[in-house]
C-alpha cells in the first residue's frame, strides 16, 4: 500500500453550523471558536456568509485578521454583489477562499430559482470567472448536486474548472443518499468529466437520514479529497457530517481507509466543549466521539473487561480525543469490580465484606437515582463503618 491520501478538513461549523436554528454567534464568539479550530489543525474555516448581514460580515473580516494558518473561505451567491462583499470581508486574510454557489438541479431550477438550465450555467461560470478576479482559489458549489441531471451536472463542472475553480463541491444538500449513491454518483462524475485532475472534488453531507459521515467517507473513496463538516455535526435541520467522526474513522480504521488529515485530535473535545458553551447547546449525551456518555460504562460485564483492559469495550482512548479517563458508571446495571475500583480511587479500602454491603447499597440505591456519584459512595461506606457492620479493611484483589 502506497502513502495514505491526504483529505482537506473544509469546517463549516461558523457558516453552515451558525445557521441552525438556536446555534447564532456573535463576532467575539465567532472569532473565539476560529481561533480553537485553528489550534485544532482544520485547513479551511468557512467563515461565514457576508450578503447575509452586516454583522456576517464582519465577522469574516475579523477572522480573517486574527486566524492566519488555516485558508478562510467565505460564502456567496453567484451575484456580483454577494461575490464583491465576500473579498471585502476577505481582503485581510492571509489565504482566502471565495466560495460561490448555484442550485443545478432542475427542481431547484425550477421551483426556487424559476431560471433555465441556460441561464445557470453561464451564472455559474461569470461567478467564478469574476471570484478569479479576487483570489485564485475559488469554490463552487452545485447546491443540490445529488438530485441534478448527471449529463447536465457534468457540464457545469466542466465549464467552472475551465473558468477558474480550483474545488468543485457537490453537496446532498438534503441529506437524500445512501453510502451507494454516493460513491457511485462521485465515481462516475470524476471520471466523466474531462479535466477533473485539474479540481479538488468535494463533498458536503447532510445528515437528514443520519448518513452524513458514512457518505462523506464513500465519497472519499470515491476519489473525493475535501470533505465539508462541522464541529458536533451542528447544520440546518439534522445537521452536517462530524468533523470529529469523520477525523477518528480515518484514524482508528486506518487499515480500511488508508487517509490523513492534518487535525490534532487530542483537542476535539475541547473544541467541542467550546461550541457548547459559546451556544448554550449542549452535545448528546451519546454523541460519537464527544459526548459525555462516549467512554463511560455502566454494565458490569463491560466495567470489568475495561478495568482488566480498556481494548475489550474502547476502540481508541479517551486521550486521544481530549476526553476525560474513561468512566465507569455506577448504577444499577454496575458490577462489583466497578464498585471496588471506584473506592480505590477514592482511597477507601473495602474488605470483601464491606464491599459486599456497599455494592448492595450502591444497587438499591440506583433503583432511585440515574447514577451514583463519588459523594454519594462516601457516604455509603461512612454510614457502614458508623454502625460497625465490618471493621476488616483488608484491600480485595481484583
Amino acid at each position: 500500500m502506497g502513502n495514505p491520501a491526504r483529505v482537506v478538513i473544509f469546517d463549516t461549523t461558523l457558516r453552515d453550523g451558525e445557521q441552525a436554528p438556536g446555534y447564532t454567534l456573535d463576532v467575539p464568539g465567532k472569532v473565539a471558536m476560529a481561533r480553537a479550530l485553528d489550534a485544532l489543525g482544520v485547513d479551511i474555516i468557512e467563515a461565514g456568509f457576508p450578503i447575509a448581514s452586516p454583522a456576517d460580515s464582519e465577522a469574516v473580516r475579523q477572522i480573517a485578521l486574527a486566524v492566519r494558518r488555516p485558508v478562510i473561505a467565505a460564502l456567496c451567491r453567484t451575484r456580483s454583489q454577494d461575490i464583491e462583499e465576500a473579498a471585502r470581508a476577505l481582503k485581510p486574510a492571509e489565504r482566502s477562499r471565495i466560495h460561490t454557489f448555484l442550485a443545478t438541479s432542475d427542481l431547484h431550477l425550477r421551483a426556487k430559482l424559476r431560471i433555465t438550465r441556460e441561464v445557470c450555467l453561464e451564472s455559474a461560470v461569470a461567478a467564478v470567472r469574476l471570484a478569479r478576479q479576487f483570489t485564485d482559489d475559488v469554490e463552487f458549489s452545485a447546491e443540490d448536486a445529488t438530485r441534478s441531471d448527471p449529463d447536465f451536472l457534468c457540464l457545469v463542472i466542466e465549464a467552472v474548472i475551465d473558468a477558474g475553480a480550483t474545488t468543485v463541491n457537490l453537496p446532498d444538500t438534503v441529506g437524500y443518499g445512501t453510502v451507494d449513491d454516493t460513491y457511485r454518483f462521485f465515481a462516475d462524475l470524476i471520471a466523466r468529466v474531462p479535466n477533473a485532475d485539474r479540481a479538488v472534488f468535494s463533498a458536503h453531507c447532510h445528515d437528514d437520514l443520519g448518513l452524513a459521515v458514512a457518505n462523506s467517507i464513500a465519497a472519499v473513496q470515491a476519489g473525493v479529497r475535501q470533505v465539508e463538516c462541522t464541529i458536533n455535526g451542528i447544520g440546518e435541520r439534522a445537521g452536517n457530517a462530524s468533523l470529529e467522526e469523520l477525523v477518528m474513522a480515518f484514524r482508528v480504521r486506518h487499515d480500511s481507509l488508508p487517509f490523513d488529515t492534518g487535525v490534532h485530535s487530542p483537542a476535539l473535545y475541547e473544541t467541542s466543549q467550546l461550541l457548547a458553551q459559546l451556544t448554550s447547546e449542549p452535545v448528546q449525551a451519546n454523541k460519537a466521539i464527544v459526548g459525555r456518555n462516549a467512554f463511560a460504562h455502566e454494565a458490569g460485564i463491560h466495567q470489568d473487561g475495561v478495568i482488566k483492559d480498556p481494548r475489550t469495550y474502547e476502540i481508541m482512548r479517551p486521550e486521544d480525543v481530549g476526553q476525560p479517563v474513561a468512566r465507569l458508571v455506577l448504577g444499577r446495571h454496575s458490577g462489583r469490580h466497578a464498585v471496588q475500583n471506584r473506592c480505590e480511587a477514592l482511597g477507601l479500602q473495602l474488605s470483601a465484606d464491606e464491599l459486599a454491603h456497599v455494592y448492595n447499597a450502591v444497587i438499591a440505591l440506583a433503583e432511585h437515582r440515574k447514577a451514583i456519584g463519588d459523594g454519594d459512595l462516601r457516604r455509603i461506606v461512612e454510614r457502614l463503618r458508623a454502625t460497625g457492620v465490618a471493621t476488616h479493611t483488608t484491600s480485595v484483589a481484583s
